[in-house]
């Protein structure tokens, strides 16, 4: 008598523990006790954009500040800086964001994988950061484009806009998305490590993470 196989495991404890739940009963006629706390301490908007610069620094994520009006700068110092030659470009990304010189590759449906990795950066903006636990999350907006174009380049560029795209905490950020939108939680670049413990980054995703927090003159102060 052969062995049942792991897809017949799995769904034989499902429909153990279902067991005592009647035919009729539905998610939402059993409440969820959610009791926990929201968010861990009390902080102003400002202690809170501070937060996430430490918690993304600690996951090493290069966290750089300016004012709205040097984004264009430090985006082109940032990918001078990575030796970037082009960059790929979700559809809604503001065109003046861009240094020229850059090659500007289109995020869209028919870009093929080989073309994609020959690129050296992505710049994106993001649906919100969480400060508690040093974590971008993006939602295929377009300032963000297509989940695979922030996976496949070696470098990824994040702008962040202080305060409005900053909360606390995950239970925070889970109110503020669309649970029907394509979601990339990213804590810090790709990472993994080897049998003997060794650190490696890129295998995922991007070796590099660079985090622009954008904020008006003196708030991060």
């Amino acid at each position: 008598m052969s062995s049942p196989s792991s897809r017949e495991t799995v769904l034989g404890r499902v429909r153990r523990a279902l067991a005592d739940v009647p035919r009729t009963e539905r998610p939402e006629d059993v409440p969820v006790p959610r009791d926990y706390l929201r968010v861990h301490g009390d902080r102003d908007p400002r202690e809170t954009a501070r937060l996430l610069a430490e918690n993304l620094a600690d996951y090493r994520a290069r966290v750089h500040h300016c004012v709205p009006s040097a984004l264009p700068e430090t985006i082109a110092r940032l990918l001078a800086r990575q030796g970037s030659r082009s960059v790929v470009v979700p559809a809604g990304l503001p065109d003046s964001w861009l240094p020229a010189g850059v090659e500007r590759v289109h995020d869209s449906a028919e870009l093929p994988s080989h073309a994609l990795d020959a690129v050296g950066s992505v710049v994106t903006g993001c649906a919100v950061a969480v400060a508690e636990t040093g974590t971008l999350v993006l939602d295929a907006s377009r300032d963000q484009g297509r989940r695979r174009i922030t996976l496949v380049p070696d470098h990824h560029l994040c702008v962040v806009r202080v305060p409005e795209q900053v909360v606390g905490s995950v239970p925070q950020a889970l109110e503020q998305l669309d649970p029907a939108r394509p979601q990339t939680w990213i804590s810090g670049p790709s990472a993994t490590s080897d049998i003997e413990l060794n650190r490696v980054e890129g295998v995922h995703g991007p070796r590099t993470l660079d985090v622009i927090l954008v904020s008006e003159e003196g708030f991060l102060l």
